[in-house]
């Protein structure tokens, strides 16, 4: 089969940091499915696996959010039948998707929005889940309309995970949501997605964010560069509130300055539930379900914002270099092969 694969860690200008491969076809395990690929969306976490993880020569195939048709089953595989369109984002620890067939317990799949093309609903697996459980798992806020009213500040509005942050947190509670952007086309698409209020991180937060919440803001998001943002979170953030955190910040925050608020850290990582607890991974399943019914109702929209054409590795090559950037908006999405 095609894939697209690295065998050392590169910089992505060189000519072999990705490449184009052939492949055994893999074999489903017990509960897997065998999924043809039919589009695939790239991460941050792409580029960090990509630099941080040296295969030693071995072909490394990356690539964790896959939308396509169930192919094959294996042994007590019951959720699926093949034919079905689904989507999902994998797991680290085994290969990704970058390939034309792949591998998947089916316990972290859901079913593809119906009213989604491949390209559309491959870009939101991935950020979905994140985004989900970060603000309902992680932070406890309420689900729906009947909660208390507050304040959620996402710090990095404008990438694939605070654009789904935002529209959940719109659609499905009674948060007002602040998200921060730095450029005219990230301030219109955060407003897009739902944001109540915008402000720009590249000047002092406290200044814009105090006037809208002078009580503290009882959620906070950092998706991005929290190492810059620490100090002002810690100030903006409210008695016994909520901080969750994404990125891997390049100077670990002094987090003894959120004990006199007695605030909580929260780290999220999507791959938690397929590492270490397989038997509650069926829970992102059932929340991938959700976010179908809630897009083919009209409620959430897909965060797809640009094509790179073919999964390829010259194409793949332009998709990381764009995420590397830190300019891209919404999810970048590449189909078929």
């Amino acid at each position: 089969m095609k894939a697209v694969a690295y065998r050392q860690s590169q910089k992505i200008d060189h000519s072999e940091s990705l490449i184009d491969v052939e492949l055994e076809a893999p074999a489903p395990g017990p509960r897997d499915l065998l999924v043809e690929v039919k589009a695939i969306s790239v991460n941050p976490v792409d580029v960090k696996v990509r630099e941080r993880v040296d295969p030693k020569g071995e072909d490394k195939v990356l690539g964790w959010d896959v939308a396509g048709v169930v192919y094959g089953l294996g042994t007590g595989a019951s959720r699926f039948k093949i034919g079905q369109e689904v989507f999902y984002a994998g797991t680290i620890n085994r290969q990704g998707a970058n390939a034309e067939l792949h591998v998947v317990d089916e316990r972290i799949v859901g079913r593809k929005p119906a009213s989604l093309d491949f390209a559309a609903a491959a870009a939101m697996p991935l950020t979905s889940l994140t985004a989900w459980e970060l603000l309902f798992d992680r932070f406890a806020a309420p689900y729906g309309k009947s909660g208390e009213p507050g304040f959620l500040l996402i710090v990095g509005g404008a990438g694939g995970v605070g654009s789904m942050a935002i529209q959940l947190a719109r659609r499905l509670t009674t948060l007002t949501v602040i998200a921060t952007a730095s450029r005219p086309e990230t301030h219109d698409w955060v407003r897009n997605m739902g944001a109540h209020h915008v402000v720009d991180h590249t000047k002092p937060l406290v200044d814009q964010v105090r006037p809208l919440a002078p009580q503290g803001v009882a959620y906070i998001m950092g998706l991005t560069h929290t190492e810059q943002h620490f100090d002002e979170i810690a100030e903006l953030i409210a008695p016994e509130g909520h901080l969750g955190l994404i990125d891997d910040p390049a100077t670990p925050p002094d987090v003894t300055r959120l004990k006199g608020k007695s605030a909580a850290l929260h780290w999220e990582s999507m791959f938690t539930r397929s590492l270490y607890q397989p038997a509650s991974s069926g829970r992102q399943g059932r929340i991938l379900d959700e976010v179908a019914d809630l897009v083919d109702a009209g409620v959430l929209r897909t965060t797809f914002k640009e094509n790179f054409g073919k999964i390829n590795a010259a194409n793949l090559q332009k998709a990381h270099a764009m995420i590397e950037s830190a300019q891209s908006i919404g999810k970048i999405v590449l189909s078929g092969f």
